[in-house]
């Protein structure tokens, strides 16, 4: 079918009007998740071949994200969907005002290759929630998942109402061609802008989920072996192609040595002796990507790691030491198991220096000096993190994630995500039985002057 015909027949089901009912809205979602469980095995044996990604890390950072956010959408909706009564100014007595959240109509979520299931299809969730039709562009540079969605969701959905479309940049661009009331992309800052252009000629709002070199600071008096364990997790989840991974350290000069040899220790824990051979670290996406990777490899700054393996996509876990900021790994986002460390005495300066990049989509520290993080946190401009931690704060629905500048904007995750799908109507209800005097000529002294007192 073609994609002006998927977009008219979405178009002509939300003017029915049957997405705005919230029994509607919960049953599809109860469908959504009933589609995921009894197409497990089919989900994990697809992203097996894509990355080769074991069935325990697919269900903890995809499929368990999902079905928190199906659970959390199906018993907030109705609340969700509430209108909201607000104060009415003296102006405007008697008379009350209230904000009511309708769905936008016709979206479009563009999905990313990095979790190809939680990216595509979690907005979709949100999508759905607020009462919109869907149609999910899955990447086609995980092939293997793009078509498992592609067949169990146009099998069990009315096309009208929620579609699966398969594609390179062709059809991307034809979607983007429609007059969507609302657009949804995760992926890179330079795909996000190609995004933002074709939507601004329909005038069509965009949330984009893009990503950055997300700084992770370690400070002396932090747990240096926790730390370590942690950014060790987080940085070589999915082999680094993860978009809230720390990107690179800032270590304070104190613990330098100290820390790098606990977080060898850490990887290897984690990891294994022989990652190359564990289920729990995954390949790099493709061979584009793997060059890419390699090429920002110093071999003299290797501190651990660096073992690569073209024909089988791998890459190993790997820290550079003595890295600076005018090193090439500093240029862009990794995306990828490299991990520079940049020595640090002055935490001022220390931040003078990320500033001068983009704004991130993550930021981490390891302290327990509150003075220092109430500082980065003020002075430095991110999406969201964490303290002591990374990664865990997309895992709070109640946490709105999302970026800011050049890693994205606007927000999503329960309730953030039902309202980044929905218009809020702001509506006056005023009585008829007072009509003040003051707005109406003639514009006399006495009035201005108690519309003063009244304004000031």
């Amino acid at each position: 079918m073609k994609i002006s015909e998927i977009f008219k027949l979405q178009q002509e089901f939300f003017l029915s009007h049957q997405t705005k009912s919230i029994i509607f809205r919960k049953e599809q979602l109860k469908m959504f998740k009933a589609v995921l469980k009894k197409n497990e095995s089919l989900l994990y044996e697809a992203i097996d071949k894509d990355f080769g990604k074991s069935v325990f890390e697919t269900y903890e950072t995809e499929l368990s994200i999902l079905y928190h956010e199906i659970n959390l959408s199906i018993k907030k909706a109705r609340r969700w969907s509430r209108s909201k009564r607000v104060s009415t100014n003296l102006a405007n007595l008697p008379g009350k005002s209230r904000i009511i959240p309708e769905p936008y109509g016709n979206t479009l979520v563009i999905g990313a290759w990095n979790y190809p299931y939680q990216l595509a299809l979690l907005p979709a969730v949100s999508a759905i929630a607020a009462g919109n039709t869907v149609i999910i562009k899955p990447s086609e540079l995980a092939p293997n998942t793009s078509a498992i969605m592609a067949k169990i969701f146009n099998e069990n959905f009315n096309t009208a109402f929620l579609y699966v479309k398969e594609g390179g940049v062709p059809e991307t661009t034809e979607l983007l061609e429609q007059k969507f009331n609302k657009i949804f992309f995760t992926g890179s800052t330079r795909v996000g802008k190609i995004v933002y252009q074709a939507a601004a000629k329909n005038l069509t709002p965009v949330t984009l989920e893009l990503g950055g070199k997300s700084p992770t600071f370690v400070f002396p008096d932090t747990d240096l072996k926790m730390a370590a364990k942690r950014i060790a997790w987080g940085k070589f989840l999915n082999a680094g192609q993860t978009c809230v991974a720390p990107d690179y350290l800032l270590v304070h000069t104190d613990i330098k040595e100290k820390f790098l040899n606990e977080l060898k220790n850490q990887i290897i824990k984690i990891q294994g002796e022989d990652p190359k051979g564990s289920e729990a670290y995954v390949r790099i996406i493709n061979k584009p990507n793997f060059e890419r990777l390699s090429w920002l490899i110093d071999k003299e700054k290797i501190y651990y790691g660096g073992e690569m393996d073209e024909e089988n996509l791998f890459i190993s876990p790997t820290i550079l030491h003595n890295v600076t900021f005018d090193d090439k790994v500093m240029e862009e986002e990794i995306f990828g198991p490299i991990l520079p460390v940049i020595e640090f005495k002055n935490v001022d300066e220390a931040i003078v220096q990320v500033r001068k990049l983009s704004k991130p989509l993550s930021l981490y520290i390891f302290t327990n000096k509150s003075k220092i993080r109430k500082k980065i946190i003020n002075e430095i401009s991110f999406g969201g993190g964490c303290v002591n931690d990374t990664i865990m704060h997309l895992s709070n629905p109640k946490l709105p994630f999302g970026g800011v500048g050049y890693s994205g904007m606007g927000d999503y995750h329960g309730k953030a995500g039902f309202d980044v799908f929905s218009h809020h109507k702001s509506i006056l209800y005023k009585g008829l039985w007072f009509e003040p005097f003051l707005k109406y000529k003639p514009y006399t002294k006495f009035k201005m002057k108690l519309v003063r007192w009244i304004v000031e």
